[in-house]
């Protein structure tokens, strides 16, 4: 794909600011760019390579204020990391490979139903009673069970493995791995504390423009459906117990873990490698920093760190003092001691 910076502002209802016909046929990162390529300034922290490097068109932000002249074409727009996603998405859409139909060794069940526009890859399985909608995209080794259901236009990446009577909605992205109504972890000790299983009887539900890393787990419901609703984002290596409800819009970076029959709530965002144990609720835009460990219920709108988890004020306040306690723990040593000396000097 090639585009002028001419091209560029159009698309993005941008601002020009140096030479319109400027071409370039690639992206890079502000630091890495070369003559032809297109780069973006989001980031404050990168701002010195403003004025290094070799791109020949940078999307700035209309409010960012440049410390002197630059040699390149600048596109000024209102936000820079979102005309930059703009402009990866149209790249993305001219040059995605366009797949229909099966390849051979895929299967698909006579008594299953396949949308129009379809692509079916190899040794792909598709059981009865699954109902896959129009013109999704099923990479090579995809299992869809029995009665499970697949919206239009999603696309299942190799390996992924949605498990019967689940149900993936429109437009979501699953990458490879990607595992939807595994077991719940269920089991109840008998009188010999030998682990039974109990059974999982529920499912999985994903809503709508969902995404879900590769390798991510989701586990079906004792009874009832696991949620996952509309416009959540999942990282690589998440895993979301049974009966846990993710509320519209959240997002989890990697390695996330939602212990079983935890709610969240809409628009949250939790850094990697936190962790939620079961049967809480966790309120709408709640933050969580990467590492986290929660025990208690959030209210709405909080930001939450540490482990056990702390109002983010409160843990920092707090860790000023952990990383100073050996000092602070000498200090009352001494004072002790010096205690110590005038009580018994006072005693004689």
């Amino acid at each position: 794909m090639e585009l002028t910076a001419r091209d560029i502002a159009t698309y993005l209802n941008g601002e020009l600011e140096g030479n319109p016909e400027v071409k370039v046929s690639g992206f890079a990162r502000i630091e890495q760019a070369t003559a032809g390529t297109l780069c973006f300034l989001a980031n404050p922290k990168y701002e010195d390579w403003l004025y290094k490097t070799k791109a020949d068109v940078a999307i700035i932000s209309r409010t960012f204020k440049l410390r002197e002249a630059v040699p390149y074409t600048i596109v000024w727009v209102d936000d820079a990391y979102r005309s930059i996603a703009a402009m990866l998405d149209l790249y993305a859409a001219q040059n995605a490979v366009k797949r229909t139909g099966r390849e051979h060794h895929s299967h698909v069940s006579w008594r299953a139903k396949l949308g129009k526009g379809c692509y079916v890859g190899a040794y792909a399985y598709i059981a009865k009673g699954a109902t896959v909608g129009r013109n999704v995209k099923i990479f090579p080794h995809v299992y869809v069970g029995d009665n499970a259901t697949v919206g239009d236009d999603t696309i299942l990446y190799p390996g992924v493995k949605i498990y019967p009577g689940c149900r993936v909605g429109q437009r979501c992205i699953l990458h490879a791995g990607a595992v939807v109504g595994s077991d719940g972890f269920g089991f109840a000790p008998d009188e010999n504390k030998r682990y039974q299983k109990i059974p999982q009887i529920g499912n999985v539900v994903v809503e709508d423009d969902v995404e879900l890393g590769a390798n991510t787990c989701i586990d079906r419901a004792t009874m009832g459906s696991t949620i996952v609703h509309s416009g959540v984002k999942l990282d690589n290596l998440v895993h979301i117990a049974h009966n846990v409800e993710v509320g519209r819009n959240t997002v989890m970076a990697a390695l996330n873990g939602i212990a079983g029959s935890t709610k969240i709530g809409e628009g949250c965002m939790f850094g990697g490698q936190a962790g939620i144990i079961g049967h809480l609720t966790i309120g709408n835009n709640v933050q969580l920093a990467a590492k986290t460990g929660v025990t208690s219920n959030i209210k709405d709108g909080e930001i939450h760190m540490g482990c056990p988890n702390l109002p983010a004020s409160t843990y920092r306040r707090s860790f000023v003092l952990f990383k100073n306690f050996s000092s602070l723990q000498a200090k009352l040593l001494e004072l002790e001691k010096e205690v110590h000396s005038l009580k018994s000097a006072g005693g004689q």
